[in-house]
């Protein structure tokens, strides 16, 4: 676990867990034998961007039944769908984590997690403090309205991919295909590592 943030004018505090995934993770401990792996994508293009990449990855950890195995390098990417210079950049990472959420019950856990940090969903495309979303959970292929697995787009983002492959070069998107194969077939144009910056991994 790690320690919890200070308040300040930067440093948003998590909200606590809901009590509604405290008992759907104890109902999943029960049903699950073993953990899930899972891919999950995090931006931020307002504020200060690599604190909340951060703070994003702790509150991912301090949640009950996820544990975070790897954390990418960050890359800088011009926002996606808007016309150019009309939003900041943002700072993209993406982590691997086990869990025993199953997959509402984690995404529930991703948007508490947007909240925490002020996400606001006013405009489609617009910028935001913190994107938090679920590339992959196990092999699962679904395409249920609430939580479309894989995440659609994932294999047309090269600001998803090359992190991605970064952190997990041999990784697989479920029905689409080595995650290396799919880099290749989009374009990297506004897509750059920062190997300046690095997040870490939870101690």
């Amino acid at each position: 676990m790690t320690a919890p943030f200070i308040k300040g004018p930067s440093d948003p505090t998590v909200q606590p867990v809901p009590a509604s995934v405290v008992e759907k993770v104890d109902a999943a401990d029960t049903t699950l034998s073993n953990p899930k792996r899972a891919v999950v994508a995090l931006g931020s293009n307002l504020g200060n961007r690599l604190e909340t990449l951060q703070g994003a990855i702790d509150a991912l950890e301090d949640t009950p039944g996820v544990r975070i195995k790897g954390v990418s390098p960050v890359y800088e990417t011009e926002p996606w769908g808007v016309d150019p210079g009309s939003q900041p950049a943002y700072f993209n990472a993406v982590v691997v984590l086990k869990t025993t959420l199953p997959p509402a019950s984690l995404l529930e856990r991703a948007h508490a997690v947007e909240e925490a940090f002020h996400r606001v969903r006013d405009e489609h495309w617009g910028p935001r403090t913190l994107d938090v979303d679920i590339v992959s959970y196990a092999d699962v292929v679904s395409d249920d309205p609430q939580l479309t697995l894989p995440h659609p787009r994932a294999h047309e983002r090269a600001f998803v991919l090359a992190p991605w492959h970064d952190l997990d070069p041999e990784a697989q998107l479920p029905g689409r295909g080595p995650v290396a194969g799919l880099l290749d077939t989009v374009t990297r144009d506004g897509v750059a590592p920062r190997k300046d910056l690095e997040l870490r991994l939870p101690e």
